[in-house]
């Protein structure tokens, strides 16, 4: 696949709806309404659309599209930041005329009818801003927002450029993009605010962590924990590098009760722990993936296997 193709394909569509993976991260939106608002600064005349459920705790970078069924009659649908088609949100995505996937996640699922995946990319958004780089010569433009949210996409997904997926062409990217006029300070405060729920539970988790010697690390917060709290179950994997610093800690989980089931999110220091992610219902990069367990029971077997992961490495 070339970026050529993606660019060429874009400029045959009138109609183009913008799709990325439920429970929207930084990065995810980012790479999203970052391609959305380059669209619409390059081509004016055509109808672009960024849509799935609306993150309340991300308003800030985006607000979503809401759209009938109808728009997807001829419409080229792009879907960004997501590895396999069952997290894709909104699966109106199927309705469209031609499928585009945008990713940068370990290959698991070879869904669209073009496809540009790139392990080597820290972020969907470093990505997209790759694109543009290549198009310009081809009528991509730039704008203010774009550049915003593909910044704070970056950001989101490098860990403020700390994680290794953080490359020079990262940098260099992310040097590009503040050139362009939109507040910073006021990016970085939003990304990263935390109320003082979120704190105190925070709080709780460095209290009440497990940690194994060999390595292994968990928490688990079922829905009493929550409420005493006053947090919703997305909140927990925002303060998820609460134990990134922890010495002794090779894998950390969050095990969070949601409605029907219980949010898994882990971290590796080193361990890869994607294909234990994929065992349930899960994936993501080799150092940060996240999955689903349908009970307490399951969550302890998940724990089994990272403990049994930690000492073999």
């Amino acid at each position: 696949m070339s970026k050529t193709e993606i660019i060429e394909t874009i400029k045959q569509y009138d109609t183009i709806i913008i799709h990325r993976h439920v429970r929207p991260d930084p990065d995810a939106l980012g790479s999203q309404v970052g391609l959305k608002e380059i669209i619409k600064a390059s081509f004016p005349n055509k109808s672009v659309y960024a849509v799935g459920e609306q993150e309340a705790s991300l308003e800030f970078l985006a607000k979503m599209d809401v759209i009938k069924d109808e728009r997807y009659v001829e419409a080229l649908v792009i879907v960004c930041d997501t590895a396999n088609s069952p997290r894709i949100d909104d699966e109106r995505y199927r309705l469209g005329k031609k499928l585009i996937k945008v990713d940068h996640h370990p290959v698991v699922d070879e869904y669209g009818d073009i496809r540009w995946e790139n392990t080597e990319a820290s972020s969907a958004s470093e990505m997209i801003y790759a694109l543009y780089e290549h198009g310009k010569d081809q009528g991509l433009k730039m704008s203010d927002e774009a550049a915003r949210l593909l910044y704070g996409g970056i950001v989101g997904d490098t860990g403020r450029f700390m994680f290794p997926s953080t490359t020079k062409k990262t940098f260099q990217y992310a040097a590009e993009l503040v050139t362009y006029d939109f507040d910073l300070t006021e990016l970085y405060k939003n990304l990263y605010m935390e109320k003082d729920s979120l704190s105190r539970l925070k709080g709780y988790i460095l209290q009440n962590f497990k940690l194994t010697p060999a390595g292994s690390s968990s928490i688990k917060l079922p829905k009493e924990i929550l409420e005493k709290f006053n947090v919703s179950p997305r909140d927990p994997g925002k303060i998820i590098n609460v134990l990134s610093n922890v010495e002794g800690i090779k894998v950390w989980a969050f095990f969070t009760e949601e409605e029907d089931s219980i949010r898994v999110s882990i971290r590796s220091k080193g361990p890869v722990i994607n294909q234990i992610a994929a065992k349930y219902n899960g994936g993501g990069h080799p150092l940060a993936s996240g999955a689903q367990a349908e009970s307490w029971e399951e969550v302890d077997n998940i724990i089994a296997d990272l403990e049994a992961l930690c000492r073999e490495n």
